[in-house]
């Protein structure tokens, strides 16, 4: 059964010790700040904290935005729950189904600037409400 939960943490500090509990092979950070992103990479990068990001392996992304008191927290599981955080819907069944996504290359013109990828390949997983088929979220995951 999949899981769909939230947390708050207050310093970015907590979050970092959050975010390395991520662990695999094939972890993935994307984080954004209103003037730039950090594009695809597997460490987290130097200059973190950031307003806004994600970090995803293959079987789940945890996401951030601060906020006044800290930064709010939202996981997407393919596993059970995830201890500390609080399911969004108590009620809900989740269910996921897995999409095969791209990245686009550094010579796309839709960017002023090349996202960067460092070879890492991704696809998409779909979180909906097993009652009603709606999708809520997508995810990415690191394949």
């Amino acid at each position: 059964m999949s899981f769909v939960g939230t947390q708050i943490v207050e310093t970015p500090e907590a979050l970092k010790v959050l975010l390395n509990q991520v662990q695999g092979e094939k972890r993935c950070f994307f984080l954004r700040w209103p003037h730039k992103v950090s594009g695809l990479c597997r460490n987290l990068p130097g200059d973190f904290p950031s307003p806004e990001g994600q970090v995803f392996t293959s079987d789940r992304e945890i996401r951030w935005k601060k906020h006044r008191h800290g930064y709010s927290v939202l996981v997407l599981s393919q596993t059970d729950a995830v201890e500390g955080f609080d399911p969004i819907k108590p009620n809900t069944e989740w269910e996921t189904c897995d999409r095969e996504a791209h990245v686009y290359p550094p010579t796309e013109t839709r960017f002023p600037k090349g996202i960067a990828s460092d070879g890492i390949n991704i696809g998409q997983r779909y979180f909906r409400d097993k009652k009603t088929a709606m999708v809520h979220f997508i995810a990415s995951v690191a394949k």
